[in-house]
């Protein structure tokens, strides 16, 4: 009898929220990350360590990815307003799934990820030899989980960093990877063609920032054959009920000189 109350009550909740996002107007926004000028060569790096092993994989420097098409990947896009309004199913989705960072072929898969604050993050080992993942983060304690081959270890951050967090591997050194973990689930990272898309957002005006590995927050952007300045990476978008697609944002070949 109170299993059951208790699942009557469940389903009256998850109707009155459902009727709450039904009232309210929601978005999508998309776009795409597109080099200016001809991109350099990926640089194939060393692997001294487990070579048996890790030296068939013909590994490349990841800092930047460009695509034949001139897409960029891992670009990370984030929504910056901490206030804003979270659609229930992104909020369930953040809840009940596991985002996977995997030591697969002596690299880590995917090279940028994001997660969630409370939302679990399975750091798992592919490989036939051990890997360690030690995630420098500030705000959260950071961790160093050795991972023997075909291991895995489970890990929750409590807050949002205010900045990725870079995640390496000591025992291979050229491994390295990059972790985002905000407090709301608006945040993307550019596929290997330079696209990204944020579901369920809020409709009005919000407030992103850019970010990419070897560019740092991302200080402009040409939108329609306009350059606009982004300070820090912040850039103000409006998000349509229809919703909005930024279309090809460019990046100079010289914001990833440094």
């Amino acid at each position: 009898m109170i299993d059951a109350f208790r699942s009557a009550v469940t389903a009256v909740a998850w109707c009155l929220l459902c009727s709450v996002a039904a009232a309210e107007e929601w978005g999508t926004l998309k776009g795409r990350f597109v080099y200016s000028g001809n991109a350099p060569a990926p640089v194939e790096l060393k692997t001294d360590k487990d070579v048996e092993v890790c030296g068939k994989h013909k590994l490349v420097n990841e800092e930047l990815m460009v695509a034949a098409d001139k897409g960029v990947a891992n670009v990370v896009v984030f929504v910056r307003d901490k206030s804003v309004k979270v659609h229930p199913e992104a909020a369930a989705a953040a809840k009940s799934t596991k985002v996977v960072l995997d030591n697969k072929d002596c690299r880590f898969e995917p090279h940028v990820a994001f997660v969630q604050a409370g939302q679990s993050l399975l750091v798992k080992n592919s490989d036939p030899v051990g890997h360690n993942s030690n995630i420098a983060t500030l705000k959260n304690s950071p961790s160093n989980n050795l991972i023997p081959a075909g291991g895995e270890a489970t890990l929750t951050f409590k807050a949002a960093e205010a900045i990725p967090a870079q995640v390496t591997c000591n025992i291979h050194p050229w491994m390295k990877a990059w972790l985002v973990v905000r407090d709301n689930p608006y945040a993307a990272v550019s596929g290997p063609d330079g696209s990204f898309e944020i579901a369920h957002l809020p409709v009005g005006e919000l407030e992103l920032q850019l970010w990419h590995e070897k560019a740092g927050y991302i200080g402009e952007i040409t939108v329609g054959g306009k350059a606009e300045k982004t300070a820090k990476g912040r850039k103000k978008v409006k998000v349509a009920a229809a919703g909005t697609d930024l279309g090809e944002l460019v990046l100079d070949a010289s914001l990833f000189s440094k």
